[in-house]
């Protein structure tokens, strides 16, 4: 090994470092902060001991709770960096998810009695896949047909989104059995993904989808190209690559990985439709995106500390008798720190 591969691998591994421990010193700081916040709203520390010790450190199931949330942040967060890497800002992971569930309770429903099992899961991902890339690629097509900027659109239609959900589950998708609430038909029992040691199916498919988006983006001319185009589109288009061309297709591959968020989050978790399933979840994935600048690594990271924040909220409602609200508090000082913390890690190195 010559000393310019040592010097390749020493940053290599500084870098993995460095995305390693700044979401760990961001928890230790945002703990505090909050504990201080906590405090100020009158919560005594026997609340927030039991919370926090009894709640998340010695609960058997937080870990596969922060897994199982997880699993349609990170899709989310990955519809975000692949268009960015074309130079597009995708503000509709949130409705990609809703259009992905949409189409994979569906196609799960009308496989009720079919008993496929696996096929039918892989149809139903798939399926989700497609009606999320459709969903992306409307946007992309809008830019480049007609000039509307892409933040506007995808921003929009995630109320779109919304609002055919809603439409869905209160009219015809809308279970007789289900008390008069608007859900759909619970996804049929072979279809529901169950655990590995612990660790849930669905997330271990995502970090598989984690790891193929990382040699698309960074070991294929795909992702190369992308970055050209998103870098200079002029010296892009000069080159002759088709600048419509990337925007279109790292649209649909964005949106079609948040759709397959949506039906993983229906099979693995939910087992039904029902309003509010993602709420937030685009927004929170577009921040762990945005904070990562482009790494998948981190964003990764980022979104599985986003969700372990926001499932260690229910012990805190409950052991410390804090406002649902204050898990949103926690978590945003836990992004305030990661980025206050990368930026001078950053400053010092350069």
């Amino acid at each position: 090994m010559n000393q310019s591969q040592r010097k390749t691998r020493c940053s290599s591994l500084t870098a993995l470092a460095r995305t390693l421990a700044i979401p760990f010193l961001a928890i230790v700081i945002a703990i505090t902060c909050f504990v201080l916040f906590a405090l100020a709203q009158g919560v005594g520390l026997n609340g927030l001991y039991s919370a926090l010790y009894y709640g998340v450190l010695t609960n058997s199931n937080f870990l596969t709770q922060t897994f199982v949330k997880a699993v349609p942040l990170i899709c989310a967060m990955l519809a975000v960096i692949v268009p960015a890497r074309a130079g597009l800002v995708n503000v509709g992971g949130e409705g990609q998810l809703v259009v992905g569930a949409v189409a994979g309770t569906g196609t799960a429903v009308a496989f009720s009695n079919s008993g496929l099992g696996v096929f039918g899961i892989i149809a139903t991902i798939l399926v989700s896949a497609l009606a999320g890339g459709v969903w992306g690629y409307l946007c992309a097509a809008m830019k480049t047909g007609l000039h509307a900027p892409e933040a506007v659109t995808t921003l929009l239609t995630n109320f779109i989104a919304t609002d055919i959900m809603l439409f869905l589950l209160y009219s015809s998708w809308k279970d007789p059995k289900g008390s008069g609430q608007p859900q759909s038909r619970p996804v049929p029992r072979f279809l529901r993904m169950g655990n590995v040691f612990g660790i849930p199916v669905a997330f271990i498919i995502v970090i598989c989808l984690c790891v193929a988006i990382w040699c698309l983006l960074d070991k294929s001319s795909w992702g190369f190209s992308a970055r050209v185009v998103g870098s200079n589109p002029e010296a892009a288009f000069r080159s002759g690559l088709s600048v419509n061309r990337y925007a279109q297709s790292a649209m649909f591959i964005g949106g079609a990985l948040a759709g397959i968020g949506g039906a993983l989050n229906i099979l693995g978790a939910e087992g039904q439709l029902r309003p509010g399933i993602t709420t937030t979840f685009g927004f929170i994935a577009f921040l762990a995106a945005f904070i990562a600048k482009g790494n998948v690594l981190a964003g990764t990271i980022y979104a599985t500390v986003a969700a372990a924040v926001l499932v260690a909220g229910n012990p805190l409602q409950l052991r410390a008798g804090l406002d649902g609200n204050a898990t949103y508090v926690l978590l945003g000082v836990t992004c305030l720190a990661i980025v206050v913390i990368s930026q001078r890690i950053t400053r010092r190195t350069s």
